[in-house]
């Protein structure tokens, strides 16, 4: 029997692919994250063993014992859904799960996710690129790495957008940095916290008072011209100058 890794969206359950839900509901095995919606979990069946694996900011979960429990259970011959927010291969770990169960012998199956780093600010009404306005976009954890913030002087650039995930921590050193880097104080900031669920906030500021901003996880943070934007708003002013 095959594992399968599969995205859950950012939200709730309507914006899963037709695949995972169809995975989902026949699944005997689910291992699933915190940041799952309940809708979601509630196209699992009544029959199938549950088991939460979900880490919370400041708790170190052992990615090392979820490895190890894929991996018994993709093992029993049952049907086993990996199932965690958004998709699992932007900052969700799944390429260290697919290796674990590559070396331990396990056949798996990837089924992907609308990831939160794209879909989320669309919540608000936020494209990630615009012509005119944003020529690309980067996409960042603001997870601590040996005791650091990474780097973000080199990540400022006006002409693209930065999306940061796990960032809620340390938005004012990465706030900071990016000013360092040459980021104007006033470059919008448009924060999504719950995006795509019943709870969804946006917050709008600026990369100079973010550290500053009252936010809570989960949240993804929209850096660069294109925060100031909101395609759910007719009153938007849209740049008409093409690249």
């Amino acid at each position: 029997m095959t594992v399968q890794l599969v995205g859950a969206g950012p939200g709730e359950a309507d914006l899963l692919t037709v695949r995972a839900a169809r995975a989902i509901a026949a699944a005997e095995v689910v291992v699933f994250d915190r940041l799952v919606d309940r809708s979601v979990l509630e196209l699992i069946s009544p029959l199938a063993d549950r088991y939460d694996v979900g880490k919370t900011p400041g708790q170190s979960s052992s990615q090392e014992s979820t490895n190890e429990l894929l991996i018994e259970l993709g093992r029993s011959g049952r049907r086993v859904v990996r199932l965690k927010g958004g998709d699992p291969f932007v900052f969700g770990r799944g390429g260290e799960e697919a290796l674990a169960l590559t070396s331990a012998g396990v056949a798996f199956e990837i089924i992907p996710g609308l990831s939160s780093s794209l879909s989320g600010p669309l919540a608000a009404g936020i494209p990630v690129t615009h012509r005119g306005i944003s020529r690309g976009v980067t996409i960042v954890t603001g997870h601590l790495i040996d005791g650091e913030c990474n780097s973000f002087v080199h990540l400022a650039n006006p002409e693209l957008t930065l999306v940061v995930l796990m960032g809620v921590a340390h938005r004012a050193e990465i706030a900071r940095q990016l000013i360092l880097g040459g980021l104007t104080p006033d470059t919008p900031v448009a924060v999504i916290e719950r995006a795509y669920t019943s709870s969804q906030r946006t917050v709008r500021t600026s990369l100079q008072r973010l550290g500053v901003t009252e936010i809570a996880n989960p949240a993804i943070i929209v850096i660069g011209a294109v925060a100031a934007m909101s395609l759910n708003d007719i009153t938007t002013e849209l740049a008409t100058a093409a690249w």
